[in-house]
């Protein structure tokens, strides 16, 4: 998770056994967007995102063949807390993360 993502999208996750880190909880919250990028990629984990920056640095990966985790990334004002939580824990349960490897997946799911 990112740091524009709110807490209570967090927290709920983890009541239902989703396994999430946060850019807070990992001490890279003053890392930017690509580096950010990078560290995920490192740790094997997909990043979710409520940033349209992600969205351009993804799809500059993608154009010149930088591979990266993947991105899920959900509008800040067009998705609802309700539904970034139904849809990632969705994600989660059903992909691996290889799955979204060099991927920009964007919420809602339906």
């Amino acid at each position: 998770m990112d740091v524009h993502v709110p807490a209570v999208i967090t927290r709920t996750l983890m009541t239902r056994d989703v396994d999430v880190l946060t850019a807070q909880a990992d001490r890279t919250e003053r890392l930017d967007d690509p580096a950010l990028l990078d560290h995920a990629g490192e740790l094997g984990r997909v990043l979710f995102t409520r940033d349209d920056d992600f969205l351009a640095e993804a799809t500059l990966r993608q154009r010149d063949g930088i591979p990266f985790a993947g991105v899920i990334y959900a509008h800040q004002l067009r998705v609802t807390i309700g539904q970034c939580v139904q849809d990632l824990e969705i994600i989660s349960k059903c992909c691996d993360p290889g799955d979204l490897a060099n991927r920009v997946e964007h919420l809602p799911l339906r």
